[in-house]
């Protein structure tokens, strides 16, 4: 493809004065308008942000590659600024944020493989240091067209010969686009210095590219997982030596990672990795293979969230319209009216699938550490964690362990299979049995004594502690009593601790001894606070402290925050538990004792949206919302980027 077919003397931009991310894209997004390439220069230009919004689109070198896809773009195309002075503002993968090269692509609503096809040509062509020092020093637009097409009119790779070593690479990252494309070319280009053929397999945004074959797979030395996801079907792989990594490494040091295969891989893959000779294997950092886990079953768990958040929230809303508030309540059940009928199994609906949360969650933490045999002895643990057992054994007044138990026995269950599965040994014609029945029967076999014996008790305990402590501060002063009530009700959003005080401060309103306003204020503050944090960090520091993954969980948080669904904000404590909870229960506290000091009293179990009407003297309400969602916002992303400054946390 020639880059200049989809782009024009009129669309490239040299030496521009533009001084901002804002100003540049404006400018781009005008000249695609004026050149007739979009028809709607504000739909196209919102497209764009968005895009921007999920993950950075700045890179190494200066660069950056904003897209947006719209059904308002005509045809493929793109525009280029060249800027005098870098911005500073633009999010890059390697937290420079300092771009002087702009290209900003417009594509097609529909158009999936005209989007991916300029942007992987455009991206391999900036991968070359020589071609961008070129373009950064054409001295006119002709000059810098000829610069692209002469960078993609390249030779043809020199074919190696079939003899000669093969590795076998897999690319993936969350947008599934750039970074993708990038990192695969990246270790070509390492391995065609050293002759070894990469085979690269990308898994992005249209699927799976360039797919290895059974036979490749025989025939290479390994295999490097270069990818910010869970790359797709791992069990090829079993018997090869592996490495994995994230998907901007190969930028960084591609040769490196060949090296790092071929000498020193991090173990051999799935049901034969025990076979690795122990000079052969490099294990994993406790701490690394805590962080890989939770990011792992969070990516997996957050649509559990937001497919059972959409239910409640549709179901609430719709019988809010009909003057229900309660519409979960079972006298719903066999209402005359079939809408609330329908309105009400739709809300349970959504809290039946919020109930899969945890094993979810706990399913994948441990199929990323022990990969299959981990998987079902996760689930059974998440289950525990959510409090299935108690629902199915029939057993009353059990309280739950929640995310904390979910992390803890998702975790062991990881560690556990994974143990066995390298110790355990079969002779071959048994050892289809180890990853289907040995490994996972004996894994699910310790999990039901670790918590039968130390989660449910542990946290049961805690839980008690919690209610009896309400209760015996039940008679204190106003202020004191709405802070124990709302820092409990942040510390878990939704889970046991907050159904303690959530039983305790429901029956205290319903005796009329102490309303519900701090209850009702704590459920709603943490999820939008911290929802407002991933939107605002760019804005506050001047860089984001969330990944991308965390961007997209925080808008879905921002909004069931304010439909009063807390677990939408779940992802951010499993992930950050210590910073979380902390910040939550402060920023809780802080907006229910504003609110209660202004002379604010909600008496209704009702903090969505539809109930603040319903509050006496909502001005006082509103204020102590406002101010302990901008206190869990800011504080996050103050917090998150001393850490980052420091060292102690590291943003993908």
């Amino acid at each position: 493809m020639l880059l200049s077919h989809v782009t024009s003397d009129a669309l490239i931009f040299l030496d521009q004065p533009w001084s901002s991310r804002e100003i540049i894209l404006e400018n781009l997004c005008q000249r695609l308008f004026d050149a007739g390439k979009i028809t709607d220069k504000a739909a196209f230009l919102q497209a764009v942000w968005h895009r921007e919004s999920l993950s950075e689109t700045g890179f190494e070198q200066g660069i950056a590659i904003p897209h947006g896809k719209s059904p308002t773009v005509l045809q493929p195309a793109f525009a280029v600024a060249r800027l005098t002075k870098p911005v500073a503002d633009w999010p890059t993968m390697d937290g420079e944020d300092q771009v002087d090269l702009v290209f900003l692509l417009a594509v097609p609503e529909k158009d999936d493989e005209g989007h991916l096809r300029v942007l992987s040509t455009l991206s391999t062509a900036l991968m070359d240091e020589a071609n961008v020092a070129a373009l950064k020093k054409a001295d006119s637009v002709a000059a810098f067209l000829a610069t692209l097409d002469g960078v993609n009119n390249t030779p043809a790779k020199p074919v190696l010969p079939a003899s000669s070593q093969s590795i076998i690479v897999i690319t993936a990252c969350s947008a599934g686009i750039a970074h993708t494309y990038m990192a695969a070319e990246a270790l070509e280009k390492a391995g065609a210095a050293r002759g070894i053929t990469m085979l690269c397999e990308k898994q992005g945004a249209s699927g799976i590219e360039d797919a290895v074959t059974d036979a490749q797979i025989a025939r290479a030395q390994g295999v490097i997982f270069a990818t910010s996801v869970p790359p797709k079907g791992k069990a090829r792989f079993n018997g090869k030596p592996y490495i994995s990594t994230s998907v901007s490494e190969p930028l960084k040091n591609a040769d490196g990672l060949i090296e790092r295969l071929l000498h020193q891989p991090d173990g051999i893959m799935a049901e034969t990795r025990e076979q690795a000779a122990p000079a052969q294997r490099q294990q994993p950092r406790f701490l690394s293979t805590l962080y890989m886990g939770v990011s792992s079953g969070i990516s997996y768990m957050i649509p559990v969230i937001v497919a059972g958040g959409l239910m409640i929230g549709i179901g609430q809303l719709a019988a809010s319209i009909f003057g229900v508030t309660d519409i979960g309540n079972n006298r719903y059940a066999d209402h005359a009216s079939e809408t609330l009928v329908i309105l009400h199994f739709l809300t349970l609906y959504g809290a039946m699938i919020m109930k899969f949360m945890y094993p979810v969650f706990a399913a994948y933490m441990a199929y990323s550490i022990a990969d299959r045999p981990g998987l079902v002895p996760g689930f059974i643990g998440g289950a525990f964690a959510g409090g299935l057992h108690y629902t199915l054994w029939g057993v009353s007044g059990g309280i739950p362990s929640g995310f904390l138990g979910a992390l803890i026995l998702g975790l062991l269950a990881g560690l556990i299979a994974d143990h066995l599965n390298r110790h355990i040994r079969l002779h071959k014609h048994l050892q289809a049995m180890k990853p289907m029945l040995i490994v996972p029967g004996l894994t699910v076999l310790a999990i039901f004594f670790i918590n039968f014996y130390f989660v449910d008790p542990v946290f049961g305990g805690i839980n008690q502690f919690f209610q009896r402590f309400i209760v015996a501060h039940g008679t204190g002063s106003t202020l004191i009593l709405a802070m124990i009530i709302a820092s409990l009700t942040a510390f878990d959003l939704g889970g046991p601790v907050n159904k303690s005080a959530g039983a305790i401060a429901i029956g205290l309103a319903a005796d009329h001894i102490f309303p519900l306003t701090a209850r009702v204020l704590a459920i709603v503050i943490p999820p939008i606070g911290i929802g407002l944090a991933t939107i605002i960090d760019r804005y506050i520091v001047r860089q984001r402290v969330f990944d991308e993954n965390q961007r997209i969980t925080g808008t879905t948080s921002l909004i069931l925050g304010f439909l009063a669904i807390g677990e939408g904000a779940i992802p951010f404590m499993l992930k950050n538990p210590l910073i979380t909870i902390s910040i939550n229960m402060l920023g809780a506290v802080l907006g229910a004792v504003i609110a209660i000091s202004l002379g604010s009293v909600q008496w209704l179990p009702l903090p969505a949206i539809w109930g603040w009407p319903l509050v006496q003297n909502l001005p006082a309400y509103l204020t102590g919302m406002a101010s302990g969602i901008a206190f869990i916002a800011l504080a996050n992303v103050f917090v998150r980027y001393h850490l980052i400054k420091r060292g102690r946390m590291a943003i993908e």
